[in-house]
C-alpha cells in the first residue's frame, strides 16, 4: 500500500484565503526567565549555579537571547548578573545577555560596570511606561518621558552598549505619544524598540495594528534595515502565544517568554509553548528535546509546580485512557510510522520534546488499552484477563494504577491457570 504524505493527511485551514500567516523575515526568541520571570509574586530567586544551569538549557534550546537581570535593583541582583555573562563568555555559549534598567543613569552604570568587568557585551533594555493611563497614574507629561528617554539612551550608547528602548503598555499608548518617544529613542541611537503589552490587555488584531504601525514609522524614519521591532507579552487574557504570532507576522523579529509562562501576576508567555508553535509553524527549526529539563528545572528552582494540563510539559499532555482515542493511536503505531503514531490524536509531535504518546486504562477505555498495556510490558492477554480489567476500570472513579491492573491480572491468570509468559492464542482476542 502507498504510504501517504503528512499533507494529504492532514489539512491545514490556516493555509487558505487573505489570513494566510506570512513567515516572518525573522523569529529570534528573549529569554526573560531571570529577570521578569523572577518578579512573579510566588516565585523564589534561585541560587547562580541553578542560574547557571538554566541558561545553557537555554543556550542548548537555540534562544538566542537572554535577560539576566536588573543589575540596578541590588547587590545581589549585580552579583548575579556578572556571574552570568562570565559564564557565557567562559563556556563561549551562543546565546546573548541583556538587562533590564529604568530610563535612569542610575540603572544603566551598573549594566556598564558589567560589561567592563567580565568583558562581555550586554544590550541594555532601558524602560519606561508610554500609555495615557499610566502617564496619569505617576503624574508624568510627555516632555518628561521624553527627556528621561533621551537621556538614557544617551548615556548607554555614549557608554559602548546596545540599546534596545522599551515602552512599557506599549499596547494601550496613543499614536502621537508612541511617534515621539520611539522616534526620539531611534535618534539617539537605539538599535532595536521593545513594544509591551505590559498588562496583558492586547488582543492578536491589536497587535497586528500596533506592530505594523510601528514598522510603517521606522520606514518613514529609514531605519528599517538598522533598528528591529522586539515584542513583548504577558497572558493575563490567556492571549499571550496568539498575540507572539501575531507580532512575528505583523514584523517583530525578536519576541519574550518565560519558561512556564512565569512572571509579573499570572506570568509571561510561555516559552516552551513559543518554541513547538514555530516549529510546527515552520518559522524555526531547534532541537527541542531539552524543554522538558528546561521547564521542570526552572519549576523546581523557582517553586512552581508545573499543573498536570500544561500543553507540552504537564503530565497529561501527551496521555489518553479513551478507549477510540488508544484504538486509533494503536492502529497507527501498527502501520510502523512513528510520525503517524504521533500525531493522529495529537496537534504536538511528542517526539519532539523526547515524550512518547502514553495510554492509560481507566473508566472510558476499552479493550485496546488492556492489550496494549499487556503487550507493553510482555505479559499474557487472555479474553478473562482483558474483561476482569475492564470491569474493574469501570468501576473506578479514575484511572488505574499499574500496581491495581497487574494484581487484577495476577489473580485472572492464577485462577486460569495461565503461564506468565503464555501468549495469546492467534486470533483469540479482537485486534485493536
Amino acid at each position: 500500500m502507498t504510504v501517504p504524505s503528512e499533507d494529504r493527511l492532514i489539512h491545514d485551514w490556516s493555509e487558505l484565503g487573505d489570513q494566510r500567516p506570512e513567515r516572518p523575515r525573522l523569529a529570534m526568541l528573549d529569554d526573560e526567565t531571570l529577570r521578569d520571570g523572577l518578579q512573579s509574586p510566588s516565585v523564589i530567586d534561585p541560587p547562580i549555579d541553578v542560574k547557571v544551569k538554566i541558561l545553557h538549557l537555554m543556550d542548548s534550546l537555540g534562544i538566542e537571547t537572554v535577560n539576566v537581570g536588573l543589575p540596578g535593583a541590588g547587590p545581589r541582583q549585580r552579583e548575579s548578573v556578572e556571574l552570568l555573562c562570565r559564564e557565557i563568555g567562559n563556556s563561549k555559549l551562543r546565546i546573548k545577555a541583556n538587562c533590564a534598567a529604568r530610563t535612569m543613569i542610575v540603572d544603566i552604570q551598573p549594566i556598564v560596570d558589567a560589561v567592563q568587568e567580565t568583558g562581555v557585551p550586554i544590550e541594555a533594555c532601558v524602560f519606561i511606561g508610554s500609555s495615557p493611563i499610566r502617564q496619569y497614574a505617576e503624574e508624568w507629561d510627555i516632555e518628561h518621558i521624553l527627556r528621561l528617554s533621551r537621556e538614557a539612551v544617551q548615556f548607554a550608547v555614549r557608554e559602548g552598549l546596545e540599546v534596545m528602548y522599551v515602552t512599557e503598555d506599549t499596547i494601550r499608548a496613543a499614536p502621537e505619544d508612541l511617534r515621539a518617544l520611539l522616534s526620539a529613542g531611534v535618534e539617539e541611537g537605539a538599535k532595536r524598540v521593545c513594544l509591551c503589552d505590559t498588562v496583558g490587555a492586547a488582543v492578536p488584531r491589536g497587535v497586528r495594528n500596533l506592530v505594523t504601525w510601528v514598522k510603517n514609522l521606522l520606514e518613514e524614519l529609514g531605519v528599517t534595515d538598522t533598528v528591529g521591532i522586539d515584542w513583548h507579552g504577558h497572558r493575563d487574557r490567556g492571549l499571550d502565544v496568539a498575540n507572539t504570532l501575531a507580532a512575528l507576522e505583523a514584523g517583530a523579529t525578536r519576541v519574550h517568554g518565560t519558561a512556564l509562562g512565569i512572571g509579573e501576576r499570572i506570568g509571561n508567555t510561555p516559552m516552551e509553548q513559543l518554541l513547538v508553535n514555530l516549529k510546527l509553524l515552520g518559522w524555526r527549526d531547534d532541537d527541542l528535546t531539552a524543554i522538558p529539563e528546561y521547564v521542570e528545572t526552572v519549576s523546581q528552582a523557582v517553586g512552581v509546580p508545573i499543573p498536570v494540563n500544561t500543553p507540552i510539559v504537564g503530565r497529561d499532555a501527551f496521555r489518553t485512557a479513551t478507549g477510540v482515542h488508544a484504538a486509533a493511536v494503536i492502529k497507527a503505531q501498527r502501520k510502523g510510522q512513528a510520525w503517524l503514531a504521533d500525531r493522529v490524536y495529537s496537534g504536538v509531535p511528542a517526539s519532539w520534546v523526547g515524550r512518547e504518546q502514553e495510554i492509560e486504562v481507566g473508566p472510558m477505555s476499552g479493550a485496546c488499552n488492556v492489550q496494549y498495556f499487556l503487550r507493553a510490558r510482555g505479559l499474557p492477554i487472555t479474553p478473562e484477563a482483558v474483561e476482569a480489567v475492564i470491569a474493574l476500570a469501570k468501576r473506578s472513579e479514575r484511572l488505574l494504577t499499574d500496581e491495581e491492573i497487574l494484581e487484577k491480572v495476577r489473580s485472572i491468570n492464577e485462577s486460569e491457570g495461565v503461564q506468565p509468559q503464555q501468549p495469546h492464542p492467534p486470533g483469540s482476542l479482537d485486534e485493536c
